[in-house]
């Protein structure tokens, strides 16, 4: 029987062709087709995506409806495909190529579902990789978020689709050569006997040494950007390419959120700055847009162009190359002459009937799963204010963690004689529970990572650095308000300079007695948390607490202090989400009375501030 919320996702009559580059925001380039009737020219059109994460229709399966946005965005490969469609219908016979910028197999639930529920690994098809393989992709590079669900996964996923997956720099830790194709060479005919030839270069993450590092140590190693395209851009050249394109999940504005641990995480720029011959970069990881832009490259003094369509498929990247074909030491050559870019927007078209039909099942059945109850609240618990307040729902997420952990550590561990503690971050202001039933679609809501959970000993002192990072996340600020949220909250860092996101704010709480303390955002960064207590008790810092920790933040995520080098107490890669769910089926009822206290408070001078919504 049917959902009796779902809206089937197959459109009537779409809107395609030159209407749909029309209402797309498609502006004709200058030269025309083939430079403008020139004989010697030609254009090639590099059409790209990135960062999908699992979004084959314009659907929130959190909300359980339709996605909106404030921006007025709509998602999901679909809808790529439709805008494929009509580019290639415009410039029928002319060079055209179709890449990805990585980030596909993770971010839904439905790219969960065919993970850990129905894993592809064991005979289903992901839906990923049946509308990639309908929208036609040349090549993709791998994102950080492959490797979320283990190499078995990626590795399956990449036997599933049509197209490589490139990986420049994911090496083998011995022989230090590509374990994943470093690119693809495509040859087009373009008349007169004619053939251009194009390189198409894959580099992916150096964080995944941190991020998967359970998953890929020892296995694995992720060089820098930079250092790999050195080896294959004149591997590339030297193979005869007339033009070289570099698929890049890593952003174009230089930052690491790890630091200088390993090398840049947001490489983009640097690429494009300190390697010649490339032509072009799509741009990915760092959901954000940039339409077109160029960088000069120092060695050449060339403009490379760098293009990031916006992610889950809002936009899509359409980079014009026009070369021209002319005579070097007596043989033709093709030489770049312009290089242009613009974004399509998803919103304006339907989504394509034939990638709709082909993943509509598995939607379907996604949508039966998350929507099934497992249990109830005996009150309505909201995210919103995480960011500023101790609210009940974050309480649940450290609560069945710490509860979690506390049960493994039994017998004659001597670890288990210490007071657990645990760390969660609000993922989402939006996440909630309503008062009565709850389904997997709420705790996915809340939990929104495929994170496992670990626990390590730390000391006092440890605890007490801890929290003073995490404290970074909030802005100085003096007095006592009222301020509005956005006045306090995602300060900027050196590794963050556009902000702390949420996900990096972190906040502490005591199973078995209350952990307090408060954050005074009057006081300079490291010197903001005061009153630091366990059970009512100052907390020393030579005492010691086993920390329940998310894999991503034991591994390095974030940069946060001592976590990484304490002893692991707690590894039995038990995914979060799914020990939520997991209580909840077990105990039935969520009552905020059984564990909520308020912990932590923000503070200014000492005295409590007001924060409005």
């Amino acid at each position: 029987m049917p959902h009796a919320t779902r809206r089937s996702v197959l459109s009537g009559a779409a809107v395609t062709g030159a209407a749909a580059l029309s209402a797309a925001g498609y502006a004709a380039p200058a030269h025309g087709v083939n430079g403008a009737g020139r004989p010697d020219t030609v254009r090639l059109t590099v059409l790209g995506t990135t960062d999908l994460h699992g979004n084959v229709f314009n659907w929130d399966y959190y909300k359980n409806a339709e996605f909106s946005n404030s921006a007025g965005n709509e998602i999901g490969v679909a809808k790529v495909k439709t805008l494929i469609d009509a580019v290639r219908e415009e410039r029928r016979g002319e060079p055209i190529l179709t890449i990805d910028a990585g980030d596909t197999i993770q971010g839904t639930p439905l790219a969960y579902y065919y993970a850990r529920i129905d894993p592809i690994t064991e005979g289903a098809i992901h839906p990923m990789a049946r509308a990639m393989n309908l929208v036609g992709y040349d090549a993709a590079a791998l994102g950080n978020h492959e490797f979320n669900y283990g190499i078995d996964t990626i590795r399956k996923f990449e036997e599933q689709v049509n197209f490589p997956m490139l990986g420049a720099n994911a090496v083998d830790p011995s022989t230090k050569l590509p374990v994943f194709p470093p690119y693809v060479i495509k040859e087009f005919r373009v008349g007169r006997g004619r053939r251009l030839k194009v390189g198409v270069l894959g580099l992916t993450n150096p964080g995944i040494a941190i991020w998967d590092k359970a998953n890929v140590e020892g296995k694995m190693e992720f060089p820098g950007l930079v250092e790999q395209a050195k080896i294959f851009v004149p591997e590339l050249k030297k193979a005869g390419c007339d033009l070289v394109i570099i698929s890049a999940h890593s952003g174009a504005d230089t930052s690491s959120s790890y630091g200088d641990d390993l090398p840049p995480e947001n490489a983009a720029t640097l690429v494009a700055e300190q390697v010649p011959d490339v032509d072009a970069i799509l741009v990915g990881h760092a959901h954000r847009e940039i339409t077109e832009r160029f960088v000069t490259n120092t060695e050449t003094g060339k403009q490379v162009l760098l293009t990031e369509p916006l992610y889950w498929g809002m936009r899509v990247s359409v980079m014009d190359l026009v070369v021209r074909q002319e005579k070097r030491h007596g043989r033709p050559r093709w030489v770049l002459e312009s290089a242009t870019s613009q974004t399509l927007n998803s919103n304006t078209v339907d989504p394509d009937p034939e990638v709709s039909a082909a993943v509509q099942e598995q939607h379907d059945v996604v949508i039966d799963y998350v929507n099934s109850v497992v249990g109830s609240s005996a009150v309505e618990m909201l995210a919103a204010r995480a960011v500023v307040e101790d609210v009940p729902i974050i309480d649940f997420v450290n609560f069945v963690q710490a509860d979690a952990v506390k049960a493994a550590l039994t017998g004659s561990d001597a670890d288990a004689e210490l007071p657990v503690i645990s760390i969660a971050a609000p993922f989402s202001r939006a996440a909630a529970f309503p008062a009565g039933e709850v389904t997997v679609r709420d705790v996915a809501g809340l939990y929104i990572y495929d994170n496992t959970l670990m626990a390590v000993r730390i000391t006092g002192a440890q605890l007490k650095d801890y929290l003073e990072f995490t404290a970074r996340y909030f802005k100085q600020v003096s007095g006592t308000g009222p301020f509005p949220i956005d006045a306090v909250t995602n300060a900027p860092t050196d590794t963050a300079p556009n902000g702390t996101p949420d996900y990096n704010f972190d906040t502490i709480a005591g199973l078995d007695a209350a952990l307090t303390y408060d954050i005074d955002i009057a006081g300079a960064v490291g010197s903001r948390i005061t009153d630091l207590a366990y059970g009512g008790v100052a907390v020393t810092d030579a005492q010691e607490f086993v920390l329940a920790i998310n894999n991503y933040r034991q591994s390095g995520g974030g940069g946060f202090p001592h976590v990484t080098d304490a002893p692991v107490v707690y590894n039995q890669q038990v995914e979060i989400r799914q020990l939520i769910i997991d209580w909840v089926t077990e105990h039935q009822v969520i009552d905020p009375a059984a564990f909520a206290s308020v912990d932590w408070r923000l503070v200014s001078g000492g005295e409590p501030i007001t924060v409005n919504s």
